[in-house]
């Protein structure tokens, strides 16, 4: 390997970008929330209709021109019982996956098969850049303007956009599930006061707020190696596909004393170990943006202390490592007694969560009672 940060570079560049360039902010919203068009070869006909489940294909317009995928599972396998309208709930995978993630196990297995069969109206998102979210209304895939953006760009416009789209379908408060990125860019927004007028309760498995104690060391190389500059010749490394040949073959060239093919554990945001918007790199520029000369950082404190929250986290995740689990729990220690459950898995790691097959035991059924309760 000719240099850590080269190697880091191509990793990178293969996880969306998430670190690298920034695109101007701007407000996000869904411009049009209806059905967009039907699509013939996605996930519902790939994993879920083949299983006996009705499934949705629809499409969402953020702000600044990605169309993003989302998939609907409206009733379980044996139709809508009780009738009605069913309490929504949003599924936001993690980084490096998309959301196919939530459907891989089987019916019994899968949180989304499982919340659907339990009366829940299912929601799953796909952030921008993934198999099923490529499309823009004027950028190409292979372009560098359509890679130009940071995970701060999934606070300010992936998320709010899903949200509002599943509000304006079902007219209900939703619940939120997120993993690890998608816990980020949750507790991101919230910080800032966003979202809280259409969550019903929010979530959070293997929860990335603070990395300091991470001991995966290719994510620590990474993160201290990275430099905006080593991208610049990398952005051939365009569609990104969890099981990609170019990653799997990267992957197996440095992970021989690693065990990084989890590849939730390759890469997260780590911007000092905590979270914080885009540096610039440069003081002029973020004065420019953020009228201070460094960014400023996502206060979690300021999370709503009324929001239920539910934060599952594991004795064995190398990211989400459980010290700094216990540094997010003390920034929400003044939420309001009964909003704020804690469920610890001592033999879970990061994609235990999302993918185990013990873990409609060990965590799913509490998190629909959770859901049952608020």
């Amino acid at each position: 390997m000719a240099s850590h940060g080269f190697a880091c570079a191509i990793i990178i560049a293969s996880t969306l970008l998430l670190l690298s360039t920034k695109m101007e902010p701007a407000i996000a919203h869904v411009l049009n929330p209806s059905l967009l068009s039907a699509v013939s070869d996605g996930p519902c006909t790939l994993m879920v209709n083949s299983r006996g489940y009705k499934c949705e294909e629809y499409e969402v317009r953020t702000q600044d021109g990605y169309i993003l995928s989302m998939q609907r599972i409206p009733e379980g396998r044996n139709g809508d019982k009780n009738g009605g309208k069913k309490q929504p709930v949003l599924l936001q995978h993690g980084i490096l996956m998309d959301g196919i993630t939530w459907l891989l196990n089987s019916p019994e297995e899968s949180l989304a098969f499982i919340l659907a069969d339990n009366g829940f109206d299912v929601w799953i998102a796909n952030t921008r850049g993934t198999r099923w979210s490529q499309r823009h209304v004027s950028l190409d895939l292979s372009t560098r303007d359509y890679w130009a953006w940071s995970w701060d760009e999934l606070v300010m416009h992936d998320l709010p956009s899903n949200v509002d789209f599943v509000y304006s379908k079902t007219r209900l408060k939703l619940h939120y599930v997120g993993h690890s990125l998608g816990t980020l860019v949750a507790l991101a927004s919230l910080s800032e006061g966003n979202l809280v007028d259409k969550l019903k309760s929010a979530v959070l498995l293997s929860p990335v707020a603070y990395l300091t104690h991470m001991t995966t060391p290719l994510m620590i190389l990474c993160a201290r190696a990275f430099v905006g500059e080593i991208l610049s010749n990398l952005l051939g490394v365009a569609e990104f596909n969890p099981k990609g040949e170019i990653i799997a073959n990267f992957l197996k060239a440095v992970c021989t004393h690693i065990d990084c093919y989890d590849l939730m554990k390759t890469i997260t945001a780590f911007r000092g170990g905590f979270l914080a918007k885009y540096n610039y790199q440069n003081k002029e520029q973020n004065m420019e943006h953020y009228g201070q000369s460094e960014p400023p950082v996502y206060n979690i404190s300021n999370v709503p202390h009324d929001l239920p929250l539910f934060v599952g986290y594991g004795g064995q995740d190398s990211i989400s490592d459980g010290r700094d689990v216990d540094l997010l729990l003390n920034d929400l220690k003044f939420h309001v007694t009964g909003k704020l459950k804690s469920h610890f898995v001592k033999d879970y790691a990061h994609i235990d969560f999302v993918m185990g097959i013990s873990a409609k035991t060990m965590l799913y059924n509490d998190v629909i009672s959770f859901f049952n309760l608020v």
